[in-house]
């Protein structure tokens, strides 16, 4: 088979394929779990401490484990069989969410309880990423697994808040926690009947410092894999936008909804542009994607002309649309990493990613304390232009040397 099919027939196949389809409705299940259980969490914090402070605390432990667990246990999805690291992350965070539901447990016991959630799922994505090429081994299929995969994120993301505080106020935070723990279990038993178990190539006597280091220095010494972790990196450039929708929301004389307007315009356009972007051949998704990466902070140059609503509306779509660009990054970066490193190469593609986004949401924050949030959401579109200028450079040097 040719990496230059098509991509109406990559979906075609890839949905064939039982075992995608168990993964994919696993994520699905797992994503909009997710989401439900920080929404679930904020209101638990905040009605037993009354504190906005702690409650925004809380949302940012649903992140901050992931910047250590990435690099220190992604390699886990390389000295264990992916299916069965896979499986395991979901019953200890079934299990640990489950405790977080019980009555009266003091919130500093959920909090600490959710750093061990976290930790627990931070080999789970590197495993299903490095799992993806032995279960579709045709890359051009891949590539639309890929797409798929990430266009449910962004919609179930979406689905999950927009459900969440619905969920929330019917069943309670405890409630709503017990049924991201069943989500957990949901996923686990669908991998467990449906993913077939894969032995993974490659040494497996390394110990775990040594498999960090090896999966760093397979990154370090690939100059097209520190291109493409600098594309995962990109993001927190045009992030910055999604991060300062409620201060933007009021500057535009709008409440709750317009925040909510916002952040779908980001993840519609996302989705869409992913399903798009996949149905290309592979040579032309692979020119289009420094087009792609540096048209995520064009469009936010427009904000900088204070436009009204509808117009920022767009271009935050405009934006989101252009990040598409991450369904080709992705499997080409998981494609070029050898299979014996390639959960802990992953695991710090992720955690690169999420640092960078971390900074850019952080910096944001501090710069609309004292700029109007159009012109932060516009001079970080200017710094993405610019980061996704020199990353084109290096892409195109990189190409030619190959």
């Amino acid at each position: 088979m040719t990496g230059e099919r098509h991509g109406t027939a990559g979906y075609r196949e890839v949905f064939a394929l039982r075992a995608f389809r168990a993964l994919f409705t696993a994520h699905v299940v797992s994503v909009v779990g997710d989401q439900l259980a920080r929404v679930a969490l904020v209101v638990l914090v905040y009605d037993r401490t009354g504190s906005a402070a702690l409650s925004a605390l809380a949302y940012a432990l649903t992140f901050l484990p992931a910047l250590v667990g990435g690099p220190l246990l992604a390699g886990l999805a390389d000295r264990y069989p992916r299916r069965t690291v896979m499986i395991t992350a979901d019953l200890v965070r079934a299990a640990v969410v489950a405790a977080m539901a019980w009555p009266g447990l003091p919130w500093q016991a959920v909090c600490a309880l959710l750093v061990v959630v976290q930790l627990a799922g931070a080999p789970a994505v590197p495993a299903r990423s490095a799992l993806l090429p032995a279960l579709i081994p045709d890359s051009a299929v891949m590539r639309t697994g890929i797409a798929a995969l990430s266009t449910v994120t962004q919609l179930g993301q979406v689905l999950g808040f927009a459900v969440g505080g619905v969920l929330v106020a019917a069943l309670g935070p405890g409630g709503a926690l017990l049924l991201d723990a069943a989500t957990f279990g949901v996923s686990a038993l669908l991998v467990a009947a449906f993913v077939p178990p894969v032995a993974v190539t490659g040494p497996h006597a390394l110990g775990w410092w040594e498999r960090v280091r090896a999966g760093a220095g397979v990154v370090w010494h690939d100059r097209r894999l520190l291109v493409l972790v600098g594309y995962a990196a990109l993001s927190g450039t045009y992030i910055v936008g999604e991060a300062l929708a409620a201060p933007y929301a009021a500057h535009l004389g709008g409440g709750p909804a317009v925040v909510g307007v916002l952040f779908a315009a980001y993840s519609a356009g996302c989705a869409a542009a992913s399903l798009a972007v996949a149905a290309l051949p592979e040579s032309v998704q692979l020119r289009l994607m420094p087009l792609l990466a540096v048209g995520t902070g064009v469009p936010l140059l427009g904000c900088l002309a204070d436009p009204p609503l509808p117009v920022v509306v767009g271009l935050f779509a405009l934006s989101g649309a252009a990040s598409g660009y991450h369904v080709v990054a992705q499997p080409t970066f998981v494609l070029r990493t050898p299979d014996a490193h390639r959960g802990q190469a992953v695991g710090f593609a992720i955690t690169a990613m999420q640092t960078a986004q971390g900074i850019g949401i952080t910096l944001g924050g501090l710069a609309a304390e004292r700029t109007a949030p159009h012109l932060v959401t516009g001079a970080a579109g200017g710094v993405g232009v610019v980061a996704a200028l020199v990353l084109a450079a290096r892409w195109r040097a990189v190409q030619r040397r190959a």
